[in-house]
This record gives C-alpha cells, structure tokens and sequence, in this order.
C-alpha cells in the first residue's frame, strides 16, 4: 500500500511514462509533482490528475534550473520522499553517422541530468534518514544493440552509478532502484527513430505505457533493487551477460531492428 501523502518529484513527467505515473501515483494517495520542458504539456498532464500535485519547469541540463527547482519543491511541499528519474531521450543511428553532439546530449540529459537531481535531494533524505530515488534505465543499458552506442552507453552509465550508489546507501534509509524497460509505445520513439523503421519492426514487443507506469508505482509501494520488462527482454539479458559472444552471433541478426 502506498504511504498517503507521500511528495512524488518526477522528471521528464510531460508525457508519456512520467505522467502516467504521476496519475497512478495520485489514484494510491501520493502527491506528485511533475516536472518536465514544456509547462503547457505539465498543465494537461497535471488537469487529468484529481487530487493535489504539483507541477515545476524543469531543466536537467541546467545546474541552476534543478537548484532552483528542488528548493521551489521543498518550498512548497516541506520534502521529497521519492525522486523518479525519468526524463531522457535517445538517438538511433550508426556510430560512424552519429556526431560527437549527439553522445554529448544523451548523456547530458540521461546520465547527468539523474546526477543533478540526485544531488539536488540526496543531503536533506541523508538528514531525515529516508527517502527513495529510482532511476528508470533501460534494457538498453544492459544489452546494446546496433545503431544505439549513444543511447546504449548513457543508460550503461546510469546502471552503474545506480548500483554504485544503493551501496553507498546501504543502511541509511534510503532505497535505491533501477528500472529497466524494453521498448514502449510512447512519443519517445518520434525522435529516436523519426522514420519509424525500429517502432514498424518490433511493434509486437512494444510493452503499453500504462503497464510500464503501474510497474514503476509499485516498486514506489515496495522497493526493490532492480527491475526488468518484459520478462522476454528480463531473460535475454542474463543469457547475452553469460555468453556474450555466442548471444552476438546467433541472436545479432535477430536483434538488429533499427
């Protein structure tokens, strides 16, 4: 059972994954304040929400934008229990088309930006001696795939910082998890894969957002260290980490959708 009144901070909660989950957030008596880009976009997203939130502009890129922003949270709500790290983007080309910018922003928003907002709340949870942040990763940062070295290596670095960081935590009331996706049918993909190529091939495994988002609520309700979906993806990633080489030359072929 989720904790009433439990203050939610949820990054990149424009659309998609982060304001489904502010919504199931709010339906289990948490309060959610969602945080994103595009203040039109959190307006939409927080008037479908039936019970108190709040919403905040938010840029992770910018130190002064997440500084300002936590101490406005703080502010108004007097804490964060939960931190969900949501916010990133991604870019599917060849590493030889690819320009050094493009591995400078992933990582910027994906890596750091989890860095900064870490940071911004991690002294006052260290002070109250409880808290929760949950980093959603990927599935790519546990097995890369063709066209995604960008993306793959930025969510790489959020894995390990994430596991890093629950044993620096360990035994003082903070939680530590990561949540590791397959693909999902969201907006994400607009970007990612303008052409629509990588969504057409793999439309039979996309995962829907809502099961994605009721996922995410209940390692709020129960913590856990790791999570991965689907169970498919779960399973393939133990394989591939045993036998990389072998997994890279019979499920390579299979794997290279984009």
């Amino acid at each position: 059972m989720m904790e009433k009144n439990k203050v939610v901070v949820i990054t990149g909660a424009s659309s998609g994954i982060g304001s489904l989950v502010a919504y199931h957030l709010a339906m289990a008596g948490a309060v959610p304040v969602l945080c994103g880009r595009n203040e039109e976009r959190l307006r939409d997203a927080a008037q479908k929400i039936p019970s108190r939130c709040g919403i905040r502009l938010l840029d992770v890129t910018d130190d002064a934008s997440v500084a300002s922003t936590f101490k406005s949270i703080r502010e108004e709500f007097g804490r964060v229990d939960v931190l969900i790290n949501n916010a990133g983007f991604g870019f599917f080309k060849k590493f030889e088309d690819s320009p050094v910018e493009d591995f400078k922003a992933m990582m910027d928003t994906n890596y750091l930006g989890m860095v900064r907002c870490i940071k911004a709340v991690l002294p006052d949870m260290r002070e109250r001696r409880s808290g929760h942040i949950i980093n959603v990763a990927s599935i790519a940062g546990k097995m890369a795939t063709a066209k995604s070295s960008g993306y793959s290596a930025s969510k790489h670095a959020v894995l390990g910082m994430t596991n890093a960081l629950r044993q620096e935590l360990s035994g003082s009331g903070i939680y530590v998890s990561a949540v590791n996706p397959g693909p999902i049918d969201t907006p994400f993909f607009a970007q990612a894969d303008p052409g629509g190529t990588y969504a057409r091939n793999i439309s039979s495994l996309m995962m829907k957002p809502e099961k994605v988002a009721k996922r995410i609520v209940g390692v709020v309700e129960r913590p856990r260290a790791e999570i991965n979906i689907p169970w498919p993806f779960a399973v393939g990633t133990k394989i591939y980490q045993l036998f990389p080489r072998i997994t890279d030359r019979i499920a390579g072929p299979m794997l290279n959708k984009k």
